[in-house]
């Protein structure tokens, strides 16, 4: 193949196409647990995190609540992922090597979300939210109290005890969060979140009419299982509240993953190396939303 304006047009063309057919087909589990926060700059304050929204009766003049003295930004990072094509493999028609690699971009660029998403959770026991406290935490302030979202126990589907204790508990701490009046926030959770290890656990508790010792399971169908292979733990699990507006993780995006390409014949990369690029980027940044959505234990007893 003659190394051309035209025929480099025409190659890059099909990488790019094989790029995004792999990137609309690519799996994502993100959206189960996160929102997607829009960026139009460098970073987004979340001060308004420290606010609860929650109707009240309007009686005389409205209440008007100031955001609390917590500063929480989130700062987009720049992400990439690049392949070079010998400008000799163009030249022999060796284009189809290529391809796997250009798919390989389209769904890694796909996953962005999920990789950001899954750090977010690996390190949610000792990186902080808006309120300055661990995400997952055993002193959060409400009025002058001290609420937990943290826990201890192990997952467990043995007795009716052991998931009382674990999933249970979880369960009864998210059902009982007040906002800062005392009023209940009328959270119901919906979602159990655990890493490959627990997955039997966690299929035996909300899909099993009995536990393991074969006694009755209260919590058969009370939430749905989902099994993320990103979390490293074999211990650590979490209960989320997936069912309203807000959720517990923010996936802030500033641009979007897109195929970019290097061809110009002129460049550096051609002219030195005869490396023609071409690959994926976007801005984007991961962070904690309302700690009140979500439970998290390190089950390590």
């Amino acid at each position: 193949m003659i190394v051309n304006r035209d025929n480099l047009t025409a190659v890059f063309i099909n990488l790019k196409t094989t790029f995004n057919r792999a990137f609309d087909e690519a799996p994502s589990l993100w959206q189960q647990t996160t929102m997607l926060v829009p960026s139009g700059s460098g970073q987004n304050d979340y001060a308004w995190l420290s606010r609860f929204p929650k109707m009240r009766k309007w009686l005389g003049d409205k209440v008007l609540k100031a955001l609390e003295a917590f500063k929480y930004t989130i700062v987009n990072e720049d992400w990439e992922a690049t392949v070079e094509v010998e400008r000799n493999d163009i030249e022999d028609n060796n284009i189809g090597m290529y391809e796997p690699q250009a798919r390989d971009a389209g769904f890694s660029a796909r996953q962005l979300p999920d990789e950001i998403d899954a750090d977010l959770k690996n390190g949610a026991f000792e990186n902080e939210c808006y309120d300055g406290q661990y995400f997952y935490d055993d002193d959060h302030d409400v009025a002058g109290s001290s609420v937990s979202n943290l826990g201890t126990a192990a997952l467990s589907a043995a007795t009716m005890a052991l998931a009382a204790a674990s999933y249970g508990a979880a369960r009864l701490a998210i059902m009982s969060f007040t906002d800062d009046e005392g009023r209940p926030l009328g959270l119901v959770p919906d979602l159990l979140e655990v890493g490959p290890a627990l997955e039997t656990t966690g299929k035996l508790l909300l899909e099993n009419q009995k536990l393991t010792d074969q006694s009755p399971n209260p919590y058969n169908g009370t939430a749905k299982l989902l099994v993320n292979p990103r979390i490293t733990s074999t211990t650590q699990w979490m209960l989320h509240v997936t069912n309203r507006p807000l959720k517990p993780y923010i996936y802030q995006e500033r641009e979007k993953p897109v195929f970019v390409e290097q061809t110009t014949q002129e460049s550096d990369s051609v002219f030195m190396r005869k490396k023609f690029r071409f690959g994926a980027e976007a801005r984007a940044a991961g962070g904690y939303g309302l700690w009140q959505m979500s439970y998290g234990s390190t089950g390590l007893g």
